[in-house]
């Protein structure tokens, strides 16, 4: 049974009414199903706490500055120590480089001093060999001042014997009517000397070209078959290089030609001249 209770209440200016009803239901009504405990809710987990931050100590204004001059002091030594490393490496650099110049200058040096002693060793040599090219020079120039003396005294000495051999023969030959015939008849024939010129000459051997005409006169030694036995320069023509071709000539010819009477004078000198 249920009761409900309605309470109005009327405000007025001069009194309050107060009215209560009671209702009450026809209709039986069911009882009401007994309650059931309902089980026990799960219990809550129990919050997690953060840990708390540890709480750093205070440290005072004198430690921190303390400590701030310790980083900076290290700091600085570690640059000071990095700086005198650089230094010290830099240093040693220079002190390679200064080595190597110096050994480099001594072996230019060195090797200066080598050049220059065989230079000198070159020019000595040198001076030495000039001077006795010199000296052999001046020795040749006196041999072949007096062999020229020699042989121009010897020249001179047979040009007076031909000289004389042939004022003898002039003077046994007699008058041009003579009859005598024996050292007149011995002599070459006017056409003899062209003769033997003519057989030497293709021998000689010459192809500088002398001012003038300059003569050599040769005096030939002939076995009685012409074999030319000894040749020797009269008179030189003062190019010695022609007078040296004329002899060579000579003895490269070997056999003189037969005269017109078929003999072959023993001594005779021919004269050699390049432009004849």
């Amino acid at each position: 049974m249920a009761a409900l209770t309605w309470g109005v209440h009327w405000k007025r200016d001069d009194s309050i009414v107060t009215a209560q009803a009671e209702l009450w239901s026809a209709l039986p009504q069911q009882a009401a199903p007994k309650l059931v405990d309902a089980p026990p809710a799960p219990p809550r987990p129990a919050p997690v706490q953060a840990k708390p931050e540890p709480i750093a100590p205070k440290v005072a204004d004198a430690d921190i500055a303390l400590e701030r001059d310790k980083q900076l002091r290290l700091k600085k030594e570690k640059q000071l120590a990095a700086d005198r490393l650089e230094q010290d490496q830099r240093r040693l650099e220079l002190d390679k480089r200064k080595i190597q110049a110096e050994q480099k200058k001594e072996a230019q040096e060195k090797q200066r001093a080598l050049a220059e002693k065989a230079e000198k060793a070159e020019k000595a040599e040198k001076l030495a060999l000039d001077k006795k090219k010199t000296e052999q020079d001046a020795k040749r120039k006196e041999m072949a001042k007096s062999e020229d003396t020699r042989q121009q005294l010897a020249q001179a000495a047979q040009r007076a014997d031909n000289l004389k051999r042939l004022a003898a023969l002039a003077g046994s030959a007699g008058a041009p009517s003579s009859t005598g015939t024996g050292l007149q008849n011995s002599g070459p024939s006017s056409s003899y000397g062209g003769r033997v010129s003519a057989k030497v000459k293709p021998n000689i051997v010459f192809t500088e070209d002398l001012a003038g005409n300059p003569t050599a006169e040769v005096e030939v030694r002939a076995a009685p078959d012409g074999t030319i036995v000894s040749r020797k320069m009269l008179k030189s023509s003062g190019t010695k290089a022609w007078d040296d071709a004329v002899l060579k000539a000579i003895d490269k010819t070997e056999v003189l030609p037969r005269d017109t009477d078929g003999r072959v004078p023993s001594v005779m000198v021919i004269s050699f001249r390049p432009r004849d």
